[in-house]
């Protein structure tokens, strides 16, 4: 095993399952016929999937890519308490990707008895954080929740070599109950192999455990299942490493994602 295995082994996060609330995006449709159609997506934070009952999911960093991998705009945009919905349009057949990136270093310093905190990017760390600051800690983080929809006929999804991301097979708009579907992860566009994956259907709120599937990459970053029955599902998993380039001096990836599963 090589030093990058080895590093995502042994510091391999615990699933972002085990917190009391969950950030998702939740679409109004996965799949579309053809023609130009309008999306309602809502983005939260909920303490049962996928129920509104924690908070509305900050989207600053929101980002909804056309099948051509292009950037498209919302066409509206609201933010509620314990939501923000958007609605976008599908001006061309395929898959477009909605996707909340959160990516960047974040501070945590003390000037005397007062904390301090900021985000933001590499480029604007040296201006924004004092060099002399007191119990200085930086992180990298580069986050990724998103989901998928398609109109039409499903195309393919780039991947960016960036952070933690995940290719489907089959794609994430053509999967179905009973059927099995592979996941391969990838971190900055190698194999993330001994990752932890949680993936966890829709409707938390109405049973009385979460009934979880737990898998592990193997050593080409992949991991397989069966999906028990039609519904959405939610799927999440996050790395630590303490390879990070200064000033941070340890990084996290995580990946969040939201399909959903069709009856035969």
């Amino acid at each position: 095993m090589n030093r990058f295995a080895v590093c995502l082994a042994v510091l391999a996060l615990t699933p972002l399952s085990a917190q009391a609330h969950r950030s998702f995006l939740l679409p109004s449709s996965t799949v579309l016929a053809q023609g130009e159609q309008t999306v309602t997506v809502d983005a939260a934070r909920g303490n049962d999937l996928f129920y509104f009952n924690h908070n509305a999911m900050p989207v600053d960093n929101l980002h909804i890519f056309a099948p051509d991998n292009s950037e498209i705009a919302p066409a509206k945009i609201d933010r509620f308490r314990y939501r923000v919905v958007l609605d976008f349009v599908t001006a061309e057949q395929g898959t477009h990707r909605v996707a909340v990136l959160d990516q960047g270093l974040r501070a945590h310093w003390k000037t005397g008895d007062d904390n301090h905190r900021w985000t933001g990017s590499r480029a604007d760390f040296a201006s924004s954080v004092p060099a002399d600051a007191e119990d200085l800690s930086v992180a990298e983080i580069n986050n990724r929740i998103e989901t998928f929809i398609t109109t039409g006929a499903p195309t393919d999804l780039p991947i960016s070599g960036s952070g933690l991301e995940a290719r489907y097979a089959p794609h994430p708009n053509d999967l179905f109950a009973g059927e099995q579907a592979t996941l391969t992860f990838l971190l900055d566009g190698k194999p993330a192999t001994n990752l932890k994956i949680t993936v966890i259907e829709g409707g938390t709120r109405y049973r009385n455990q979460a009934d979880a599937l737990t898998l592990t990459t193997n050593d080409a970053g992949e991991a397989t299942l069966t999906w028990p029955r039609a519904g959405l599902y939610w799927i999440n998993a996050g790395v630590r490493r303490d390879d990070a380039q200064a000033p941070a001096t340890r990084s996290s990836a995580s990946y969040t994602a939201t399909v959903e599963v069709l009856p035969q």
